[in-house]
């Protein structure tokens, strides 16, 4: 098992008292995979993601990668947020090295890597570009290249499309799955859009809400991962699981609180 969570709890301090976010989550992916994590506001999707990235600890329970405890951040994860934090001053080629910079990697080194995973993601011809000159799709794209060039074992992605336009997030799902099977690296995805999951990845957990808890593991098989798949009875088949899922734990979260 290349990503093991086991009976992972988070609760917060509040002042009435401990909220409990995550409860006893319990998860096993194999490299290689891509996972889609799905859940309504308030499950925990976000502070699942932050255990696994090493930017906060488990209240129980531990999250392993590769059989090593997380302990903490490390570039055997890379990050791919919802907003491209992308540095606007930089070039696209300056903004994919530079988690590479931070690690010392010599300049030469940096340039020749970076400049690779630009190509990964089709966007060597604007290396030289400024964010301010790309397309959202495409700013997304430099900050996917950034976390490649490092390398890592697993791309957390979270709600990476979220911000963008319908045309563009259905060119950039094309994207995903066309990197995905190129690169063999495990994703792993947290998104509130149950198609966007359903459509990207080969496995799918559903979170209840208050507390976080897995409801269900859902693994995906489709005929083929064009968009036109999702005209399928198969896909709307497993859409309507997941919403009715869904709307049944949100309806009962509303009547705990």
């Amino acid at each position: 098992m290349f990503l093991e969570i086991e009976n992972l709890d988070k609760t917060f301090e509040t002042r009435s008292g401990k909220l409990v976010v995550l409860k006893n989550i319990q998860m096993g992916i194999e490299q290689g995979e891509f996972i889609a994590v799905v859940g309504a506001s308030g499950s925990g999707k976000s502070t699942l993601l932050r255990q696994i990235a090493g930017l906060d600890r488990p209240t129980r329970g531990t999250v392993r990668i590769a059989g090593q405890p997380v302990m903490g951040p490390g570039p055997d994860r890379g990050m791919v947020f919802q907003h491209y934090t992308l540095y606007p001053w930089m070039t696209v080629q300056k903004n994919a090295e530079f988690g590479l910079k931070l690690q010392g990697v010599s300049q030469k080194a940096r340039r020749e890597q970076a400049s690779y995973y630009l190509e990964v993601v089709r966007l060597t011809q604007f290396a030289q570009a400024l964010p301010k000159e790309l397309s959202g799709g495409m700013k997304q794209r430099v900050a996917i290249a950034r976390a490649l060039a490092l390398e890592p074992k697993i791309l957390l992605l979270d709600e990476p499309f979220g911000s963008l336009d319908i045309h563009t997030k259905e060119s950039m799902h094309e994207f995903m799955i066309d990197l995905w099977e190129r690169t063999h690296m495990t994703f792993f995805m947290i998104t509130h859009d149950v198609e966007e999951a359903i459509f990207l990845a080969n496995r799918i957990y559903a979170l209840g809400s208050r507390p976080g808890t897995v409801r269900k593991e859902m693994h995906i098989h489709l005929p083929d991962r064009s968009h036109q798949v999702k005209r399928h009875s198969r896909f709307h088949d497993y859409r309507d699981e997941l919403m009715d899922l869904l709307r049944q734990h949100g309806q009962e979260a509303m009547m705990v609180a």
